[in-house]
């Protein structure tokens, strides 16, 4: 290895999200799932509830209340989605800051969503905001699906008091965290005939607002999980068609420029999916394909990104349905292999653009998951190789790209092997490939301290690792 090159990380055609934990399944730890997918995600998508005024909080409220006349998920005082624990004399050592951090250290962005209770002081919301100046750019859902009737700040407030809450809170949380990029989700185009959003009225400022507009969107969903079980003729499921639900998303986004005077904003689907309680796992997958190619298709650049919800689900939402023995345990379903193969579609990619020779030491830095700068460095093949693999000597915290495929490097770990880059895409004969490095920050939040440390994140890296490349066995065995 004796040159190095400056590379820029950049932004997909369209960027993937993933969704990890909600009232439906527990969090999963990142380096499990880059294992699973073999990359990162731009976002990791997580999902709180804030109720502090509630005389149950801060109880996760389906642990503490267990009335039997609870017959449907949000029939509870309120939304059963992990507590959020930071706010007004709060504590940032809990959740969801441990996987918030656990999420960036992996070179990821959060997605935040969290419900929020529209009767909070503006103090409330201050501490929100002062919670999370450190974690970079962070994509912030308040209130979603907020034209819908289910949630219990719907319950607790008018649809214009709903609106006129998101306003307020996108407002101050974002004066003590400018690097929060506030999200607008809300139901959309519903009606084509009509053409106008759900709550259209209510909801215009909060488009006006908001710096990024979304809508949720299943084209297969059973809302009636867990309290009922999916069947023909029942009334809590629905199915639609893949051309329908993609035209709604489209005509949201048409009608959310119209209504911010033909000015265009990101546009991204928050939650995506069909629901495997209603068409089973397979057609489950060939649906998931079927969106997802029209995207490509129409080459769709309107659409910046979408979340798919969940990685894993107690029910049927999930690239793993959690083992009702072990919730530790995930079993894949046919959709994660689908799912696995469209990440790694050139469409859903982020852009890495090689640039001019570098030198040690450099200063990497990371911006976010679409804006970061790091190092490549070439490396010649003779021919496949049997070992291969990166040694550190330093502390460094980094995410490594490799023929296609994506390691996680901890400060503490002295060896990284590079070999599963070979078992899905081999090679043969002599090739040259590049290994391609960035440092996200070590603790999973930004140096506050740093000019410039709301919105990026320095490390220098002051020695490359020794690499070690072999391309036969040590010793083979007899037979």
């Amino acid at each position: 290895m004796n040159k190095i090159y400056s590379i820029k990380l950049g932004k997909a055609k369209c960027a993937v999200d993933l969704g990890d934990g909600s009232e439906r399944g527990e969090y999963v730890d990142q380096d499990y799932i880059l294992q699973k997918l073999g990359r990162p995600h731009r976002s990791i998508s997580l999902m709180y509830c804030y109720y502090p005024l509630d005389k149950q909080w801060p109880a996760r409220i389906s642990e503490v209340v267990k009335d039997d006349g609870i017959s449907f998920q949000w029939d509870y005082p309120y939304d059963d989605y992990f507590p959020y624990l930071g706010g007004l004399n709060g504590d940032r050592n809990g959740e969801p800051f441990t996987f918030m951090r656990d999420v960036r250290r992996h070179g990821q962005d959060v997605t935040l969503t969290i419900t929020i209770d529209p009767a909070v002081s503006d103090e409330h919301l201050a501490a929100i905001g002062d919670d999370l100046r450190s974690f970079g750019r962070l994509f912030l859902r308040i209130n979603h699906e907020a034209t819908g009737n289910w949630f219990s700040f719907n319950k607790r407030a008018s649809y214009q008091e709903v609106a006129d809450f998101y306003c307020r809170a996108s407002r101050i949380i974002k004066e003590h965290a400018p690097n929060i990029q506030n999200i607008v989700c809300i139901g959309g185009v519903e009606h084509p005939e009509t053409g106008k959003i759900e709550k259209e009225a209510e909801f215009t400022e909060a488009v006006r607002t908001a710096d990024i507009w979304s809508v949720d969107k299943y084209i297969a969903l059973h809302w009636g999980w867990p309290f009922d079980i999916a069947e023909p003729g029942g009334n809590s499921h629905n199915v639609n068609p893949v051309s329908y639900i993609y035209e709604l998303v489209k005509l949201s986004y048409e009608r959310f420029k119209y209504l911010n005077d033909g000015i265009p904003k990101p546009m991204v689907i928050s939650e995506f999916n069909t629901d495997g309680d209603v068409t089973g796992p397979y057609d489950q997958a060939k649906v998931v394909e079927h969106f997802c190619n029209m995207i490509k298709k129409e080459e769709a650049l309107w659409l910046t990104g979408f979340t798919f919800y969940q990685f894993r689900d107690r029910g049927r939402l999930g690239l793993e349905i959690q083992d009702p023995n072990n919730k530790n345990v995930g079993i894949e379903q046919p959709v994660l292999k689908v799912y696995k193969d469209i990440i790694h579609d050139d469409w859903f990619m982020p852009s890495m653009n090689i640039g001019d020779e570098a030198e040690l030491p450099a200063k990497l830095r990371w911006g976010s998951s679409e804006d970061a700068e790091g190092i490549s460095i070439p490396v010649h093949f003779d021919s496949a190789p049997h070992f291969c693999e990166l040694v550190f000597e330093d502390n460094s915290n980094l995410m490594i790209e490799f023929n296609g495929r994506w390691f996680y490097r901890a400060p503490d770990s002295k060896t990284i092997d590079l070999m599963p880059a070979f078992f899905e895409k081999p090679i043969s004969g002599s090739c040259d490939l590049n290994i391609n490095i960035f440092a996200p920050p070590a603790s999973g939040e930004n140096d506050l301290s740093a000019e410039d440390g709301l919105f990026n994140y320095y490390f220098t890296l002051e020695k490359l690792p020794k690499i070690r490349i072999r391309t036969s066995p040590v010793e083979i065995s007899t037979y």
